[in-house]
């Protein structure tokens, strides 16, 4: 069975004007469809890694595999981090799960967006649930929460491919942009 390219989960122009339909076009119509292209390339050459979930892929694989199979997944959870019309203040269980981690919503956004805004090279900044309590990390590269033992609740992408054609090499200007488009509803999906 090869993995497929999922769907965005609204169309390429939605998110805009903080992240371009041009954007969306590279970033999941080249970058994301090549992750899944290699992926599928080597579980075609490695009969071990046929019928396995990606998670499990992931969980048991390192070097080019495992950074194509995190590169599939992370970037299908970041596309359900945002939706068009998101961002404000988070509601529900997730507000809850906030203010008692860090105090405020006010102090878990200062503190995302220097992990975001501070992460050296290519990576991810994350929200995780570790076990009832929530905290923020950062992963280089294809790193994942998966192979932490923590739970994903929010992503945002900080490879340069993720803003480079709206804020070029401007990323605080981007994690700000983003804010704007933070879907509260998949993060309280994920708790």
């Amino acid at each position: 069975m090869a993995f497929t390219l999922p769907e965005l989960p609204y169309a390429k122009d939605a998110l805009a004007p903080h992240i371009s339909a041009e954007t969306l076009e590279f970033h999941h119509g080249k970058h994301h469809a090549t992750y899944v292209t290699n992926l599928n390339k080597f579980v075609d050459q490695d009969p071990s890694l046929q019928g396995k979930s990606l998670e499990d892929i992931i969980r048991t694989s390192k070097g080019p595999v495992f950074n194509n199979a995190a590169q599939v997944w992370n970037h299908t959870f970041y596309w359900h981090s945002m939706r068009p019309g998101g961002g404000g203040e988070p509601t529900g269980a997730i507000k809850g799960a906030i203010d008692k981690s860090f105090g405020s919503f006010a102090t878990f956004k200062e503190q995302f967006s220097a992990k975001a805004v501070g992460h050296f090279a290519s990576g991810w900044a994350w929200l995780v649930k570790n076990g009832d309590k929530l905290e923020i990390v950062d992963t280089h590269d294809a790193g994942t929460p998966l192979t932490m033992d923590r739970k994903p609740i929010l992503t945002c992408d900080v490879w340069e491919h993720a803003y480079y054609v709206d804020y070029r090499n401007a990323r605080a200007k981007y994690v700000e942009s983003w804010w704007n488009l933070v879907n509260w509803d998949h993060a309280n999906s994920q708790l």
